[in-house]
């Protein structure tokens, strides 16, 4: 009676599938890519500052630049580290390696003194770094 049961039911063994099914992979890896996609670019600068607003057009270049900060209170940041700004230039130069063609972007808070900016600015370049540039805000449109 038992070997009926078996022949009734196929009477054959199937074969573990040998194959891998890629497609839920795919579907994750797309989700994670475009998850990574749209949080990448709010991840650029940490320093919360408040950027004046102007009509210039945005400058397109592939390295990623230094970015000097300068908040409300007049204190200095270089990427997400506060300095003081004596410490400032030997810190430039020695994340750069003394290039002096590292592209450095100065942000000045909208409430900070325009003398303090342009300061900070001159001593950068009076150490030799030629591609310093201001940053500000495209305005909204209307």
């Amino acid at each position: 009676m038992g070997a009926g049961i078996k022949r009734s039911m196929g009477g054959r063994r199937h074969r573990p599938m040998g194959e891998i099914n890629v497609t839920p992979f795919v579907d994750v890896m797309l989700v994670l890519l475009i998850v990574f996609m749209v949080t990448a670019p709010l991840l650029t600068v940490g320093v919360e500052v408040d950027l004046p607003k102007t009509k210039a057009g945005t400058i397109n270049a592939d390295a990623a630049p230094l970015v000097v900060s300068i908040k409300s209170d007049g204190s200095l940041y270089l990427q997400e580290t506060f300095l003081e700004p004596e410490v400032l230039i030997p810190r430039l130069k020695a994340i750069s390696n003394a290039n002096p063609d590292v592209r450095i972007f100065v942000r000045g808070d909208e409430a900070v003194n325009y003398g303090k900016v342009l300061s900070v600015m001159g001593r950068i370049q009076s150490a030799g770094f030629q591609k310093v540039a201001l940053v500000a805000q495209l305005p909204e449109s209307q």
